[in-house]
């Protein structure tokens, strides 16, 4: 699978701020406000002052022509990390369209956006229906927070994600609930959940798998030419 960036602009990163902006300096010599996709506190991979790549859209509607795609960091050695938090479920739509995990098994139709949980006010990323009848619920978390080459999830306190797995727990073993994590960088081989930064969280998913939740930590190269699946990463839960 190969996902292709539109066009992308190289650029220097200059300011983040008020969460959802960036003034970038363009190699043109220009600065721009770009969008910032993730309002999280983008650790590890937030640097000023370093490489980044913006994409560039005429729709007068928007407010801000650019976005922000991409950052390189260099811990090890230098690798570029996915920035924008809306293309990892498009991604997935894709993998998903192309059987590309075959963990998941057989399955025909795949939903977006599905209502579910316990105030039935939640919706689920993916929802898909097995051959056999089976539901199987998807939850899909962009992951870019690294330790060497160990992927970290969650990198500050999520209670909209303590709240996801209570409820895809709630789901087994009535259908199948996966909490898929999209690694959204090269460079990493194993995950683990984040406890330094939420423990919470990460007895929760420890609980959750006991229960039955699958986990799938999905390891994707991201480059400006695009994005590609590299397989699982081993999964850590000591």
């Amino acid at each position: 699978m190969d996902y292709p960036f539109p066009t992308l602009y190289p650029g220097i990163l200059l300011k983040r701020y008020k969460r959802f902006l960036a003034d970038i300096e363009l190699e043109s010599g220009e600065t721009i406000t770009a969008h910032c996709p993730n309002t999280g506190p983008m650790t590890g991979v937030c640097h000023i002052g370093g490489r980044v790549m913006v994409s560039h859209h005429d729709n007068p509607k928007r407010k801000l022509a650019y976005t922000w795609e991409l950052t390189e960091v260099n811990d090890p050695v230098p690798t570029w990390v996915g920035t924008n938090t809306a293309l990892p479920n498009r991604v997935i739509k894709s993998a998903l369209a192309a059987h590309l995990f075959p963990e998941l098994g057989d399955y025909g139709a795949i939903k977006s956006e599905v209502k579910y949980g316990r105030d039935g006010k939640s919706r689920i990323d993916f929802l898909l229906t097995g051959a056999d009848g089976t539901l199987i619920y998807i939850e899909v978390k962009n992951t870019t927070w690294a330790q060497g080459t160990l992927a970290l999830f969650p990198d500050t306190v999520t209670t909209r994600g303590q709240k996801h797995l209570r409820e895809l727990t709630d789901l087994v073993p009535k259908a199948r609930a996966v909490m898929l994590y999209f690694i959204n960088r090269g460079d990493c081989i194993s995950f683990a959940p984040g406890d330094s930064a939420d423990p919470e969280y990460g007895q929760l998913l420890r609980a959750a798998i006991a229960q039955g939740v699958e986990v799938l930590p999905c390891r994707f190269q991201v480059d400006p030419q695009g994005i590609d699946y590299l397989g699982l990463a081993d999964l850590q839960l000591q």
